[in-house]
Formats: C-alpha cells, sequence, structure tokens
C-alpha cells in the first residue's frame, strides 16, 4: 500500500476527521462554558480530562456514522496517528507551566499544543486543510496569550469552534472525493 492509498484510507475511514474534530470541540466548548460560568479550574480540568475521552468518543461517532474507525494492516499511517495523539498529552506539561505562570494563558497554550499536534495530520490525512487549522489555532493561541483580552476563557470558545468548523470543512472534502471516485 502506498501514502497515497494509506492517506485515502484514512480519509474514509474517518471522514476526513470529522468526528475526532467534532468531539474535540464540543470538549472545548464545554471547557470554555464552565470556564466561563462555573470557575476557571473547573474548565481546566473539563479540558484535561475531557480529552482522555476524544479517541473512545470518537471511535463511536465514526460507527455512528457508518465508517469502519479503523484501517487496514497494511497502512503504516496508523503508527503515526497514534504516536501524534501521545503528543498533546506529554506537552501539557507546557500548558501547566504556563498556567502556573498566568492563569489566563491555560487555554492559549493549549491552543498552540492542538495546533501543532495539527501539523502531522496533513501528511495522516493528506490533507491540506489541516495545515490552515494548525497555523489559525498557533497564531491565535500566541495572539491570546500576548495581546488578548484578559477573559480567561476566550481561547477556549474560539478553539471549539474552530475545531468544530473545520470538522464539516473536512468532512465536505472528503464526500465530495467519495461521491467523484463513485461516479467512476
Amino acid at each position: 500500500m502506498n501514502i497515497l492509498e494509506s492517506q485515502r484510507e484514512m480519509r474514509s475511514a474517518f471522514l476526513g476527521g470529522f468526528a475526532g474534530q467534532l468531539v474535540s470541540g464540543l470538549i472545548w466548548l464545554v471547557a470554555a462554558a464552565l470556564g466561563t460560568w462555573l470557575s476557571p479550574l473547573s474548565g481546566m480540568a473539563a479540558l484535561f480530562f475531557g480529552s482522555m475521552g476524544i479517541f473512545p468518543l470518537t471511535q463511536g461517532v465514526v460507527r455512528l456514522l457508518g465508517r469502519p474507525g479503523k484501517v487496514s494492516p497494511q497502512n503504516g499511517l496508523w503508527a503515526l496517528g497514534s504516536q501524534v495523539a501521545f503528543t498533546v498529552p506529554l506537552n501539557f506539561l507546557l500548558v501547566g507551566a504556563a498556567t502556573l505562570y498566568r492563569e489566563e494563558w491555560f487555554f492559549p497554550a493549549a491552543m498552540v499544543v492542538i495546533g501543532s499536534h495539527y501539523l502531522p495530520f496533513i501528511t495522516l490525512y493528506g490533507m491540506k486543510l489541516f495545515g490552515f487549522l494548525a497555523a489559525l489555532l498557533v497564531v491565535a493561541g500566541v495572539g491570546l496569550a500576548l495581546y488578548g483580552p484578559p477573559f480567561f476563557s476566550l481561547g477556549g470558545w474560539l478553539t471549539g469552534t474552530m475545531l468544530i468548523a473545520f470538522a464539516f470543512a473536512g468532512r465536505h472534502v472528503v464526500l465530495k472525493e467519495e461521491k467523484l471516485e463513485n461516479k467512476k
């Protein structure tokens, strides 16, 4: 199986990352809501602990959508996806350090971590769309940390919204691609 076939299989199996980004976006929105209306600590906890459920929730949504949620054993990109996923909890150590310095940096720092984690998705799915998402999240995270208003959850609201918007954009790309392939 060559790289293009592997990427096509990943796109199809996971609908261009739709379910994962949708689930992630909803978790970010819940965390932002809790951080806004309950307390910053509850928002932080919701994002940290909620993120632990992304993979199983994503698998459930993918299967509800009639997708396999897995790829063939010959697809070498599966290992890349697993490795990329583990960069997030490791990099959350830096989010914690930034938050100890300034509590309002929690969401912006998490945006940089999540944004940078999307860069390998360009190769994983063969979709440049993930490069745009990565750039938006990193630039917005840095911008909010350095120049943003002192509103704790703003980065959570922005990220949740962006993730959901990009989930639907990726889904659209894959469904259009599959429709064209079915016409052949």
